[in-house]
């Protein structure tokens, strides 16, 4: 498609490259090289030079038995079950896709209040990953972050103090940013977001319902 104005950053995008991102930001971050060619430019760059150190690197001993150990491993292991793949033309890149098991009308929602929907896809101590509709024009309530919230646009679009970001532009908010969000009129907003710490809502009904919305 064509190139997206915000760009996640490079210390980012090596550590998904290198694999040291937790999974729920892999996610986002696989779905936004899906939608920019620059992107997937600059991670295949990294993965380049990182492959090049690889080559730098000693090599270790194997015990005589690995080749063995591996595929007896492999053996043992339950198989996924295969999914269909799901048609395309939706707004869901492939690695979204894969993890919602469709498009848009795969998703499960859950209302949490003003009209907004999210869909947790994925949650664990290290980060969490959801889904969030958010109506045309609507207002988030305004928050800051205890720790690093990554939010990529998949449709619509949305403004807060600082800028404008539409589909496949992402939003990389840490604990200096202080903002609210606004859905752009005329489209709903949905939005892939990762957290890996609660938000700081200003609000005092916000912060009573965050324990049940789990953001």
């Amino acid at each position: 498609m064509t190139d997206v104005k915000h760009q996640i950053p490079d210390d980012l995008l090596m550590g998904y490259a290198a694999g040291a991102l937790p999974e729920a930001f892999d996610l986002v971050v696989a779905t936004h090289v899906s939608l920019s060619d620059d992107v997937r430019a600059r991670l295949e760059s990294f993965e380049a030079v990182g492959g090049a150190m690889l080559n730098e690197v000693e090599c270790a001993e194997l015990a005589e038995d690995s080749f063995e150990a591996t595929l007896a491993r492999i053996t043992g292991m339950e198989m996924p079950e295969t999914r269909p793949t799901p048609p395309s033309g939706g707004i869901f890149p492939g690695p979204l896709r894969d993890a919602v098991g469709g498009d848009l009308d795969a998703v499960k929602w859950r209302s949490v209040g003003m009209g907004v929907k999210q869909c947790v896809l994925q949650s664990s101590k290290d980060a969490s990953v959801r889904l969030l509709s958010i109506p045309a024009g609507q207002a988030m309530p305004m928050h800051s972050h205890h720790g690093t919230e990554m939010t990529l646009v998949l449709q619509g679009a949305y403004a807060d103090e600082d800028d404008r970001f539409a589909r496949g532009d992402i939003e990389v908010a840490d604990e200096d940013v202080h903002h609210t969000p606004v859905a752009e009129a005329g489209q709903d907003c949905i939005c892939l977001v990762a957290t890996d710490a609660p938000l700081k809502f200003d609000g005092l009904l916000p912060r009573i319902a965050q324990p049940f919305v789990g953001i």
